[in-house]
This record gives structure tokens, sequence and C-alpha cells, in this order.
């Protein structure tokens, strides 16, 4: 027999007079069940009856639940968003149900109607205010064991609400938890996943602490699996190099070491880094400059003792892009002639050897490293004059312009980006051209956000001198010293082919 709305009221006022006794009266709550049967008022009505009393009859407690679920799957959308809107009030008094409830209305999330989603996700948000630890088990049983569509839902939302979550919400206990099943999760996700989960968890309160940084940087390294080879050919493991680099720098500091990364780039990537095809710059990131961006970032936070054996891989890298001069500089041999000098790439590997050289003191004054300090001074001396000219040429360019001109116009910002670099340069071969080579100066990376835009422009660039070196010799070789001018803007033919056409474009320096 069905059940009409006066009925429904008449076991309402029954229930109700009879307060904390409702238990007495199952009948009349028997009847409120069956109106979930009637037409669209009975149904709404009995949804919201059936809630207002559930605590009372814990027997009844499956028949309800799966009632009010019933009419969340009705046709009549204005009924399943009543229904979905009653969900929480199930859980009033009793925690017992919420993770049950948590995973059907996360599966409600994929549904076509936006009004519905949205009170969906107003549910959930009442749920996890109640009991965040059973609402977060309900989530995570979908992001687990859930078909793709509703699983991509789930960490969505999962994601966006432990971002916005206070302290009273989630307890220390709680975060736990979740960073205990997220490891879980983590063992199978693709790259999108994964760097919305790391974002969400570095917004718990309890890895806030060094600790806390710490076991994300630890987890950001399992997942770039560090313990095995690098393939250049995959294209799939240059982006999760990249993407996990990202996201383990903002949590780097000196206390969090980023060693590991940079062991790893170092002793691994940077051997095979001319394998890296890198896409056309002028619509896709080249990929190699971006490591190497990523590479000298890292290498501000390393531990003295773990990246020794990470210095010569990363010198080796940084001389393959400083060519040695040609045997005579004034000839137009093949060698002055196919000059491509790679600023970009320069400043990167030697901002980061500058920074993991102080940590080995001795890599150029040890028994052995004599040839290898006179080949790099060769090598220094030849590229300063490189950058010199290449300073020249944009300040020529730059000279006259309005501050507004160089704010709005894109190829006066990627001439600020090249004199910036050039200048980083030669800050850097300054410092490097000492005797012993020193590790003293700080630069501001031309990737970083620039200070001002005027800047660069208007400070003069300090020319690079050879440093002189203590000598036993006689006046002889001290005035020859004295004679020797190393940043001389070269002349004739050299100067020429080095000073011709330049090629500087948003993601690497050429010079041509």
């Amino acid at each position: 027999m069905s059940v009409d709305v006066e009925q429904l009221y008449k076991s309402f006022g029954i229930l109700a007079d009879a307060k904390d006794n409702a238990k007495d009266h199952p009948e009349a709550y028997k009847i409120i069940l069956k109106g979930i049967e009637g037409n669209t008022a009975t149904k709404r009505l009995a949804a919201q009856f059936t809630t207002r009393f559930f605590k009372h009859f814990p027997d009844l407690a499956e028949s309800a639940i799966n009632a009010v679920l019933d009419l969340c799957e009705d046709e009549d959308s204005s009924i399943r968003k009543a229904a979905i809107k009653e969900l929480p009030n199930l859980c009033k008094g009793n925690k017992e149900h919420v993770s049950r409830l948590a995973d059907v209305l996360v599966q409600l999330l994929v549904s076509d109607e936006s009004s519905e989603v949205s009170v969906a996700t107003i549910a959930l948000n009442g749920l996890f205010s109640f009991d965040a630890k059973g609402t977060l088990t309900g989530i995570l049983s979908q992001i687990l064991s859930g078909d793709d569509e509703v699983r991509q839902k789930a960490i969505t939302y999962m994601c966006s609400r432990l971002k916005s979550a206070s302290e009273a919400e989630l307890n220390k206990e709680t975060e736990e938890y979740v960073l205990a099943e997220l490891k879980k999760v983590l063992e199978d996700v693709t790259g999108d996943e994964f760097q919305l989960l790391i974002q969400a968890l570095s917004n718990l309160h309890h890895l806030q602490t060094i600790q806390g940084r710490q076991q994300l940087v630890n987890i950001i390294a399992e997942q770039l699996k560090l313990d095995e080879d690098f393939d250049a050919k995959d294209s799939d493991s240059i982006n999760r190099i990249s993407q996990c680099i990202g996201m383990a720098l903002p949590l780097c500091s000196r206390n969090v070491h980023s060693s590991p990364f940079v062991k790893y780039v170092c002793e691994k990537v940077l051997p095979k880094l001319s394998d890296i095809e890198s896409e056309d710059p002028a619509h896709h990131p080249d990929m190699k400059l971006e490591l190497l961006k990523k590479l000298a970032d890292l290498c501000a936070h390393c531990g003295a003792n773990e990246v020794q054996n990470s210095i010569l891989p990363l010198f080796n890298s940084l001389i393959n892009y400083m060519p040695l001069p040609p045997s005579d500089e004034l000839d137009s041999g093949s060698a002055a002639t196919n000059l491509k000098l790679q600023f970009s790439y320069v400043e990167c590997l030697m901002h980061a050897f500058h920074q993991l050289g102080k940590h080995k003191p001795d890599f150029f004054t040890a028994d052995d490293a004599a040839a290898r300090l006179k080949d790099f001074r060769i090598r220094l001396q030849y590229f300063a004059r490189g950058v010199q000219v290449y300073i020249k040429e944009l300040k020529t360019s730059l000279a006259g312009k309005s501050p507004n001109e160089l704010r709005t116009d894109k190829e006066n910002q990627i001439k600020l980006i090249a004199l910036k670099t050039c200048n980083n340069i030669n800050s850097l071969i300054r410092d490097l051209f000492h005797n012993p080579p020193a590790y003293k100066a700080t630069i501001n990376a031309s990737w970083k956000k620039p200070a001002g835009v005027m800047l660069c422009v208007l400070n003069p660039v300090p020319t690079f001198r050879a440093q002189k070196r203590s000598s036993t010799g006689g006046d002889d070789a001290d005035d020859k010293k004295k004679d020797r001018t190393l940043y001389r803007t070269p002349g004739g033919k050299y100067s020429s082919n080095i000073s011709g056409e330049f090629f500087f474009s948003n993601t690497s320096l050429f010079l041509n």
C-alpha cells in the first residue's frame, strides 16, 4: 500500500512528539521509509523525515540508508538533489556510516548536471567537517579502486579539500593516515596525478616541518627512480625528471638537501645530455636547457659530502660548451667560422659548477689537476672574449630605448635577458680565473625574476682581466704579464666572425 503526504506528516508528528522516546515507535518510522516509493512530493518529504529520525532506529539503519540511496538515483533531478543533500544528516551523532556515504558522494561527482555536482560537493564538505578521516577513507577507496573517471574526480576533490582544510578539521593522526594511504596511491599514478597529490601533501600541517619536507622530498625521489639508468631517447623519462625536480625544488633548503637529485642529474643525465632531442625552441621548451636551469637551482641546497662524485661529470659537461680557441685566432679557419657559443647552457652549467666547486676545493689544486686547470683557463679566456663582444652588441642595440620600450617590446625583453645572462657568466668567469679558482660571487640567474628592467642595462659590466699568478720568476716574466690584456675586444677576421649575426630565443642563447 502506497503512502501519501498526510500519512507521512502523521508519522512525523508521532515521532517528533515522542522526542527521545521516538525509538518506541518503529511502525511510524517504517511508514516514513515506505514514502520512498510514493510520488514526487512524498519522496522528498520521506528523504527529510528518514534522516531526521535515523539515529533512533539503529536496527532499521540499513533499510533507511538504502532508501535514501535509491532516491539519489531517481529519474527526477530535483528528487536526486534533495536526497543527496540529506545524506550527511544520516551521520549526525554517529560516524559509523561516514566513509560509506563519502564513497557514494564521490561517485556522484561524475554527474552531467553541474547543479547536482554542486550539491554532492557541499554534502561531501559537510561530511568532511564532521569526520575528516572517515570522509577521506571513502574518497581514498575510490582513488584506489574506482574507475578512471571517478578516480580523477576523487583526486581532484581531495587535493582541493586538503588545501583548504583547517588544523581543527585535520589533526595529526588524520594527516599521518592520509600520508600513509597516499603513498599506496603514488605507486601507480600519472604525471599529472602525482603533481596534484604532492601539492596536496605539501599543504598538510604536520609536513610543514623540516622532517615533513624531507618526507616529501623522499617520496619525490622514489618516484624519480634514482637507481635506474637514464634513457635520453625516452621523452616520458625526461618529462618525469623535469617534473619531479620542479616539485622538489621548493621543498629543498640548507636543512633538506637536494643532493640525491643533483647526483642523479650530474652522474646519469649529463653524460647523455647531447642525446636528448630538444624541441623547436620557438614553439616548445628546450628540455635540455630546462633541466640545466633546475640543476643550477638544486645545487644551492647540496650537502658537502654527498656530491663529491658529481663535480667531475658536471665539469666535463660544462667544458663541452666552452670550446678551445683555434690555433690562430686571426685565421679564418673552420674553428672560427663555425663558432657557436651557447650562453644559456653555459650560464646554467657554470652556475651549477660554481656552487658545487666549493665543496671540493682541491678539484683544481690536486697533484693531478694542473693540466685540467690550464685547459680550463684557456677555455674561460676564449669564452670570455665572446661574452664581451656580445655584451657590447646588446648594449648598443638597447641604447636609447625608453623604459616603456624595454618593458613592453618582446625583442627588447629577450635582449635584456641575454644581457643578464652574459653579465652572470662574466661574474662567474672572474671568480673562476682566480688562482686558485674562487667560489664567492653571487648571481641572480637570468631565468629568475629580474630586480629591475633597467638595472642590467644601466650598470656597467666589470671587464674581466686575468688574475696575476704568484710567481718566483724574474722581472721579465712580470713585465710580460703586465702587458697581457685578455679582455680586449678581438680585431680582424675573428672579430668579424664572432660579432656577426646572433640568435637568442626565449629558451636559448647562441652567438653565431
